[in-house]
């Protein structure tokens, strides 16, 4: 009976403990809002309904919890960058974690565009997300993306590189052979796809869209893949992580592309949440994507070739800054519509 009784007030303890844990950390999610409540809402690039106080160049929480969201369903979106349908199996056995976790139902929204992407977690129709590379700035500072969490391998390594590719029979063999030709960009959002290569061919070879050379945009990675292998583009910018899943799948031959240019690694798809999601939400979602378990996943068959096999904490600050400096470079705004 007292052995009992022990444990039931050790497990009373504990519990108490959690909750108070939990509570803790919402105080200290909050603790600079509050005190700096009615005072100057620094916000830096952010669109004029965020505020930045901790100076982390993300949206903090409203100082007014009534602005606090806890919706019955969370709403799941990745990037854009293939056929929807087949992110929606990848993904189906990590939203149930996420479900299991924060106690809330998760649906798939299967997005179409960068921009329908952003708009829905604009206006709070999309709760937590994956936005691609380029986009990660946009969605910070106009839709209130607070990203956390980026696909890495088992050593930490992660990133992708843009690579320009041409068919093999093109007869493009280096970079300069792109002038008077056209080069497929994916979407003005994307950094691979059009951000990256439109300022580095301007920077080493003095190449300028639309004096040097022609564009086009696909919509998507895939897209400028397939369209470079059934010929239909004669070179394309693209994010060689999303190639090689194709290659993996079968969707193209490998054989049939040739690489004429290889960036630095960049910062892979940003995960994260919609800034107004109570604090203790926000905090489970987290959580869900800390404790997923990688082995034997959809996910692992999907992601783990192209160095995706486990999550890894990441700062919009610290990795998304070349991201920043290339778009300095092509005079990108964030200002938003």
């Amino acid at each position: 009976m007292n052995g009992t009784l022990h444990r039931n007030r050790v497990s009373l303890i504990s519990g108490m403990a959690l909750a108070l844990a939990a509570l803790l950390f919402a105080a200290l999610l909050i603790a600079p809002l509050s005190t700096a409540f009615g005072a100057e809402c620094p916000r830096g690039t952010l669109d004029k309904r965020y505020c930045d106080w901790d100076g982390d160049l993300v949206a903090d929480p409203p100082a007014d919890t009534s602005k606090w969201v806890d919706p019955k369903t969370l709403i799941f979106a990745y990037t854009p960058v293939e056929d929807p349908a087949v992110y929606k199996k990848a993904w189906a056995g990590f939203m149930a974690h996420v479900s299991k976790v924060t106690g809330k139902r998760v649906r798939f929204f299967a997005v179409q565009s960068n921009a329908a992407q952003l708009e829905a977690m604009r206006a709070g129709r999309l709760h937590v997300a994956g936005f691609n590379t380029g986009s990660n700035p946009i969605a910070v500072n106009c839709a209130g993306f607070v990203p956390f969490a980026m696909m890495a391998a088992k050593d930490g390594s992660f990133g992708y590189e843009m690579e320009i590719i041409t068919h093999v029979d093109s007869g493009i063999m280096k970079v300069e052979d792109i002038k008077g030709k056209t080069l497929a960009f994916t979407s003005p959002t994307s950094n691979s796809g059009f951000k990256a290569p439109s300022a580095l061919l301007k920077a080493e070879f003095n190449m300028i869209k639309g004096r040097d050379f022609k564009t086009t945009f696909s919509g998507k990675h895939d897209n400028s893949v397939l369209g470079v292998a059934n010929k239909d583009y004669p070179a394309a910018s693209i994010a060689n992580s999303v190639m090689f899943r194709m290659f993996e799948r079968g969707v193209v031959k490998k054989k049939d592309i040739r690489t004429i240019y290889k960036s630095q690694t960049f910062p892979t798809t940003g995960y994260g949440y919609r800034y107004n999601l109570r604090p203790d939400l926000a905090a489970k979602i987290k959580m869900a994507f800390w404790t997923f378990k990688w082995e034997g996943s959809e996910l692992l068959t999907e992601f783990g070739k192209s160095a995706g096999e486990s999550f890894i904490p990441i700062t919009y600050k610290g990795h998304w800054d070349v991201i920043r400096t290339i778009d300095m470079a092509n005079n990108v705004s964030y200002a938003c519509k």
